[in-house]
């Protein structure tokens, strides 16, 4: 059958999706797409409340057969549908058997490692690009690293990434954390390294990647830093970023490290989030969870218009050349990170395999299980650049 849909995005009634609706509405009036879900009643609301003139497609996460229908017309699909454990492996299947590229929202390491063990090699082979983590998990810091390096051109030795923003959270994000805590996931899930490729690491590296930061002044950026919640996802994704491109000759720098951190301007406003941190990991981590669960947002529920609308997200690197040189540079942009600016990255990232395929990192035929880097480097830089997303650096310390 030949592929008659530019993108399809599944899980196009759920929180993040409908806003994905709303971006391709108003962002890609060059392309055919499509939306697809479990429900045709929802489909055709979310459609008539956003006025886009699209099929609506029918497919359970567990249908293989309805997957494969979607899978043989689009050239890539776009997924928002989580927790992605539950209801993404059927589709990441589908998409490498029918030779369709894909991208989405996922901050489920455990979960992207199981896919990376099932199709990673399958993908390579038929070149499509199986790409998560492109919403706020892990985006910034994997696309943050990489256009430092870029724009340095010389070898690096280290990264450290300083995250901070103003946004909510909706009932969909709340069930994949507390869907997590129930899961028995092994110690492996503690490898700084768990996503990076076999034989990659060195001891250099390893002795260096530690999960485990602390509070403390940091006089490059000028604020106190400490844990980052999203840091055990982000981390993962920009060490296999750095060994998928060390595997094409693009590598950032020998035994190149990357550790992220939070940053206030506050020592307070450190302490009271960390502890928060800290706090929320163990009500997740026990029975806890099934008592506060019912008091928070439910999955389709999120943040108000205005929430998102003041929401902003804004990261510093310091980068550490070889050389001894430290420059600082800066990604950022305006919305909830979460949800307004989720919506933008993954749906960008997905226009970017539409209209940027000749200019793609690896070249037409390169595919696997890969990161927003290392299968979209600088054709989505620059999208993002013309939808207000900035990148800015070396900057003035």
């Amino acid at each position: 059958m030949e592929k008659d849909l530019d993108i399809v995005l599944y899980g196009a009634t759920g929180f993040t999706g409908k806003l994905c609706v709303k971006y391709l509405t108003q962002n890609a009036k060059d392309i055919k797409w499509a939306i697809a879900g479990r429900d045709r009643t929802k489909l055709s609301q979310v459609a008539i409340r956003f006025s886009a003139q699209v099929e609506k497609l029918i497919a359970h996460g567990d249908d293989q057969k309805a997957l494969d229908e979607i899978t043989k017309r689009a050239k890539v699909v776009i997924s928002t549908a989580g927790p992605f454990h539950r209801y993404g492996s059927n589709l990441v299947a589908s998409c490498v058997k029918n030779s369709t590229h894909y991208v989405d929202i996922t901050g489920e390491t455990f979960w992207i490692k199981e896919m990376i063990d099932k199709y990673h090699s399958e993908a390579a082979e038929k070149g499509v690009r199986i790409i998560p983590s492109c919403g706020y998990d892990s985006l910034p810091s994997d696309l943050g690293v990489f256009f430092a390096a870029k724009v340095l051109q010389k070898p690096i030795k280290r990264v450290e990434s300083f995250h901070t923003g103003q946004g909510g959270a909706s009932g969909g994000t709340i069930e994949t954390g507390f869907s997590m805590g129930g899961l028995n996931l092994g110690k492996d899930m503690q490898d700084p390294f768990l996503l990076n490729p076999k034989d990659s690491v060195s001891p250099e590296q390893r002795g260096l990647s530690s999960d485990r930061v602390r509070i403390k002044k940091n006089k490059f950026i000028d604020a106190w830093t400490g844990p980052f919640i999203m840091a055990a996802m982000n981390t993962r994704v920009v060490r296999r970023s750095a060994a998928l491109l060390e595997a094409r000759q693009e590598a950032y720098g020998v035994d190149f490290t990357y550790q992220e951190h939070a940053f206030y301007q506050k020592y307070f406003n450190a302490f009271l989030v960390s502890f928060a941190t800290l706090f929320s990991m163990i009500i997740i981590a026990t029975p806890l969870r099934k008592l506060v669960r019912r008091f928070l947002p439910k999955p389709g529920e999120g943040p108000s218009e205005e929430t998102m609308r003041k929401g902003f997200f804004d990261c510093l690197y310091t980068v550490e050349a070889e050389d001894g040189s430290v420059s600082i540079f800066r990604m950022h942009g305006k919305g909830d990170p979460g949800y307004r600016v989720t919506s933008k990255f993954v749906c960008e990232s997905a226009l970017t395999l539409i209209h940027g395929e000749d200019n793609l990192p690896g070249g037409r035929d390169y595919g696997g299980l890969l990161t927003p880097a290392s299968g979209l480097g600088l054709p989505l830089i620059e999208r993002l650049s013309k939808a207000e997303i900035f990148f800015e650096g070396p900057l003035e310390k």
